[in-house]
């Protein structure tokens, strides 16, 4: 920690990124992150992958968001040797980084990972990564307390966003009694739980209801009911109007089934590209581990991967080994 602190001191300009599709832990660290360094007189940037999902827009609010699609091709404007430094927060895969592997290749300044994943390459130049943490806000938080960076209001909303996303509202097997000082520590920095709980849970655009529906309709339960798999089409998408934004947490909802250990989410997203697979498990079966034969990867309880071929196929591909590994929990 103190050797990511001490290569950002350095530093007059940083970018930070974070994984495609960013969920509420990305958002929230980088969004953290960006503010804390300008506390320190560090100019920063945030570029992400992906479309800002609109419910999360608040967090960026104040923090100078480059939002770009890099599904439509790397920005030609965008020079990466006006940053001292890069942070890359809450992955540490290639595969998480469509489109950056090239650009880092050519980028000879430090290249840091911060992260609480167990799925890591060796590309970076330093990593900060607690697999035990339950979020990478949680890291970031340390790094800025430990950098002596006052945690205000603004700040600990956005750290806030991130505990809160990545522990189910401090549901999941990942809440620590660490996770829960700190979350007290954001409380009274005045966060105020309500808004954001509203933000997060009471604010889903009508698409996000129709997706949902739709994968619910393909719901099926193997493997004598441990497993429970949903898929979502190319028309699912295109007829409802959603996006993959619009997925966020519908990979959770079978696991109220009492038989379910495993829940499996495919999607063919509407853009093209590889069939994404999201996997949950109550305990039972790592699915990172799972994930890993696959060249996905994530938590034990958490886990993701995609797959180069057409829906259906993949689909039997996934089950099949899936189905396999339940044979003996």
């Amino acid at each position: 920690m103190q050797t990511t602190i001490d290569i950002l001191a350095r530093c007059k300009s940083v970018l930070i990124t974070t994984h495609v599709r960013p969920d509420g832990d990305a958002l929230g660290s980088t969004g953290a992150l960006s503010l804390g360094l300008r506390h320190r007189g560090i100019a920063s940037e945030v570029l992400l992958l992906s479309k800002l999902p609109s419910k999360y827009a608040f967090v960026h609010k104040d923090g100078g968001v480059i939002s770009y699609d890099i599904e439509q091709g790397w920005p030609s404007a965008f020079d990466l040797n006006r940053f001292d430094a890069v942070v890359v927060v809450d992955t540490g895969t290639w595969s998480q980084l469509p489109g950056l592997k090239d650009h880092f290749a050519k980028y000879d300044k430090p290249k840091l990972v911060i992260d609480h994943h167990m799925t890591q390459e060796d590309w970076a130049t330093h990593k900060l990564v607690d697999t035990k943490a339950a979020a990478a806000c949680e890291i970031v938080a340390s790094l800025l307390k430990r950098w002596n960076i006052t945690i205000d209001s603004a700040i600990a909303g956005a750290l806030y966003v991130g505990l809160v996303a990545d522990t189910g509202w401090f549901q999941y097997s990942n809440t620590t009694p660490t996770t829960l000082r700190l979350g007290a520590e954001l409380m009274e920095a005045g966060v105020y739980t309500d808004k954001i709980y509203q933000a997060l849970y009471q604010n889903e655009r009508p698409q996000r209801l129709a997706i949902q529906a739709r994968a619910m309709r393909s719901l099926e339960l193997l493997a004598d009911g441990k497993l429970a798999v949903m898929q979502l089409k190319k028309e699912d998408f295109t007829e409802t109007n959603a996006t993959t934004n619009d997925t966020e947490g519908l990979i959770n909802i079978p696991l109220q089934v009492c038989d379910v250990e495993v829940s499996i989410l495919f999607n063919d997203p509407p853009t093209g590209g590889p069939i994404r697979v999201s996997l949950r498990s109550k305990g039972k079966v790592n699915v990172a581990n799972f994930a890993g034969q696959f060249g996905g990867g994530g938590h034990a309880r958490a886990a993701g991967l995609k797959v180069e071929c057409p829906l259906q196929p993949a689909v039997e591909q996934v089950i099949n080994r899936a189905v396999a590994a339940l044979s003996t929990v």
